[in-house]
Order: structure tokens, then C-alpha cells, then sequence
């Protein structure tokens, strides 16, 4: 007969004491993991940057891009609106001071010349009949003149010889008084006369001095309408290159429409934009240095535009020195712009490792190159390669400047 065997129990009490114990097993397991492991990470050397901290000369540069434009460049505007008739050259064409580029009509403005024409014309023949009949009414009144003093000389004569006379009893008192009152009033005459004449010169002058100005006026006004309709020719202003031209035969002008630009080839000069955060660091005089074929070149600013648009502002700036051969109008170049003096520092190589710290820390590579270690850094400067290091690192030093994004908050690297 089979005996049955009895199954053994836990009691409740063993079972919350193992319970127990593998709650404490499991919490010693997590601390270790928190406190040891969790704060390590394996990384691998070929996929991270490792660069040696430097001293080395070093000078604060902000990259920026430019463009080349001649250095000076004179815009052609309409001085005068009117329709095109005429295009004496094409756009690209080499200009020389003087020459015509192109000829607008306008036919109110024509109009208006000669009627101007005309007036002056008009004027001039007024004057001249009114100096003619000036210059007649003054024969007039020289010959009355000459008739009046040869009076006063005939009765100075009578009376003088009267007088004789009368003084030997010769003529009566009648004869003598006569001819005494016939010699004053030929006086008065003489008088009136030269008085007459004075005026006349002084009218004569003064009508005279009225009409040249006023003819000198007329003539102005004709000499400034003639020039006006001589601007209908666009002449260029200076030698050059003619670009952007921008008319064709039959368009009609508006004055003071941009018609095209001359662009002065016997240099360039470089148009930058620069982010206003530098307006208070760029100044006149600033250098920059740019590359071109693997040759660098040296500029310095010559003018800054303070008026900012869309958060940028721009400056001129022209070769020093050597300018680049085959170098191009509308050339687009990238340039260091230096903000301050060269000066001695230590320097770590720019990476991804500043958008994760922000420059206050650094990941340091050990003496023996097994692992890297968190280390507090304070940066100065930047320029396009290099941070300027001010405290926590020094020479021979060795730092990871790659990306920290994958790295969490991890305080150690295993670097394998």
C-alpha cells in the first residue's frame, strides 16, 4: 500500500524573509549601478575629436561674406523725362567721359526752347529800338543845346558891346536894358539845358543798365533751356564701364528715373555684410584678410553703413596691397574680419562640444589616454577655429571637442 508523502509549505513568515532579501539584493544592485556604472560611458577614439590645448598667437575674427563691386560707381538718371529715340551703345559697353549713351525726345520741352528763343530774340529787338530812339532824343537835345548856347554867346556879344555904348551915351537906356534882360535870360536857358542834359545822361544810363540785365536774365534762361534739352542726350559722366542699362527705343522715361550706372574699372572694392551685434566693433580702418586660389589677401574697411536692415548692417572694404589677378565684379568672397590685436593665449579648436556646455566645462583626456573626465573651463575670445581658453586648461593638455549630444549626463568616458 502506497504511503502518501506530505508536500512541504512556506510558512508566511519564510516567505516575507525571502521576499525581503531579494528586495534588499535588488536595491544594492541599483545604487552600485547608479553610483559606479551609470555615470561611465564606452566611447570609441575613432568616432570623437581629441585636441591638444595650445598657446599660440591668437586674434578675435568674425567670418562674414562679400561681394566686389568697382570701386566707384556713378549712377545715370534721367534729367529730364522723354521718350527714347536713340541708343547710341549696349549694355557692357567701355565708355569714355562725354560720350552719348543714348537720346530721349520731348517735345514740351522743345517747344519751350523756342519759344525761349524767340523772347530773347524779341527783347533784343525791343532794346535796340529803345536805344536807337534813346540814342536820337539825346542828338535831339544836344543839338537844342548847341542852339541855346550859341544864343547866350550872341547875347553875351549884344550886351557887352550895349553896355559900351550906352556908357558913351551912344543907344538909349531902352536899346541897352533890352539886350542886358536878352543876355539873362539866355543864362537861364543855358542852365535849364545843362540840367536837362544831366538827366538825360542819367535816364539814358539807367534805361540802358535795366535793359542788359534784363536781357542778361532772358539770355540765362535761354542758355539753362537749351542745357535742358541737351541733357535729353545721356552722356557719360566719367570713363568706365556702362552696366545695368535699362532702356529701350520707345520706352518712355520719367525724370529722375534710374536709366543705368558707370562703373569705374580702375579698382574694387569689397561690400560686406556684418550682423548688428558687431555695429560697436567695426570701425573705419579695421583689416580682414580673405583667400583666394590658396593666396590670402589683405582689406581695411574704408566706410561703414550704420543703418541696419534686417538685422545686418554693411561696410567697403578695399584690397591693401596686392589686389587678387582675375578677380570679377559680383565676386562673392568669405572674409575674417579681425576684432581685436593679436595677442598670446591658450587655444583649443572650435567643435561640438560648446552648443552642450555652452564653454563652462570640458571633457579632459587622462595622462595615461583611457578615459576623459569632466573639468570646469572658462573661454574668452572666439575667432573661426579657435576658443580662447581663460582658466581650467593648460599647454599639452588634451580635451574632446567633438559633439557631447549623445553623451547624457555621464561625469566619465571609457575611451576603448
Amino acid at each position: 500500500m502506497d504511503v502518501p508523502i506530505e508536500k512541504k509549505k512556506f510558512s508566511k513568515s519564510k516567505m516575507a524573509m525571502l521576499i525581503g532579501s531579494m528586495a534588499i539584493v535588488a536595491l544594492i544592485v541599483y545604487v552600485t549601478i547608479e553610483t559606479t556604472g551609470g555615470s561611465k560611458l564606452n566611447v570609441q577614439k575613432e568616432r570623437i575629436a581629441i585636441n591638444t590645448v595650445t598657446k599660440d598667437v591668437f586674434q578675435e575674427n568674425i567670418p562674414v561674406n562679400g561681394i566686389v563691386l568697382p570701386i566707384t560707381t556713378i549712377y545715370l538718371d534721367a534729367l529730364e523725362g522723354g521718350r527714347v529715340e536713340e541708343k547710341f551703345v549696349e549694355d557692357g559697353a567701355m565708355m569714355k567721359k562725354g560720350e552719348p549713351i543714348l537720346r530721349l525726345s520731348n517735345t514740351d520741352l522743345e517747344l519751350s526752347l523756342v519759344n525761349q528763343e524767340t523772347s530773347v530774340y524779341n527783347l533784343l529787338t525791343q532794346m535796340q529800338i529803345s536805344q536807337n530812339a534813346a540814342r536820337q532824343n539825346t542828338i535831339n537835345k544836344l543839338n537844342q543845346f548847341t542852339d541855346v548856347e550859341n544864343s547866350l554867346i550872341e547875347a553875351k556879344r549884344v550886351y557887352e558891346l550895349n553896355r559900351i555904348l550906352y556908357e558913351k551915351d551912344a543907344i538909349g537906356r531902352q536899346d541897352y536894358e533890352s539886350s542886358m534882360n536878352n543876355y539873362n535870360y539866355q543864362k537861364q536857358r543855358m542852365q535849364l539845358a545843362k540840367e536837362v542834359l544831366r538827366q538825360d545822361s542819367t535816364s539814358t544810363k539807367q534805361e540802358v543798365g535795366q535793359a542788359k540785365s534784363s536781357y542778361a536774365r532772358t539770355q540765362s534762361a535761354l542758355e539753362l533751356m537749351r542745357r535742358k534739352v541737351g541733357d535729353l542726350v545721356v552722356r557719360a559722366p566719367i570713363d568706365g564701364q556702362l552696366t545695368a542699362l535699362d532702356a529701350e527705343i520707345g520706352q518712355s522715361k520719367n525724370k529722375g528715373e534710374r536709366l543705368g550706372q558707370i562703373d569705374v574699372l580702375s579698382g574694387y572694392k569689397v561690400r560686406v555684410d556684418i550682423d548688428e551685434h558687431y555695429i560697436s566693433r567695426i570701425y573705419n580702418g579695421q583689416k580682414g584678410i580673405v583667400k583666394i586660389n590658396g593666396e590670402t589677401y589683405a582689406l581695411i574697411i574704408k566706410k561703414v553703413f550704420t543703418q541696419v536692415n534686417n538685422g545686418r548692417f554693411q561696410v567697403d572694404m578695399q584690397f591693401e596691397g596686392k589686389v587678387p589677378e582675375g578677380i570679377r565684379r559680383g565676386q562673392n568672397l568669405q572674409i575674417k574680419v579681425a576684432l581685436s590685436a593679436e595677442k598670446e593665449a591658450f587655444l583649443i579648436k572650435k567643435g561640438g562640444f560648446f552648443q552642450k556646455t555652452g564653454g563652462n566645462w570640458i571633457f579632459k583626456v587622462s595622462e595615461d589616454g583611457n578615459t576623459a573626465y569632466k573639468v570646469n573651463i572658462r573661454l574668452g575670445s572666439q575667432n573661426t577655429e579657435y576658443y580662447e581658453v581663460l582658466e581650467g586648461l593648460n599647454t599639452g593638455d588634451e580635451v574632446i571637442t567633438s559633439s557631447y549630444d549623445s553623451y547624457g549626463d555621464t561625469e566619465e568616458l571609457i575611451l576603448k
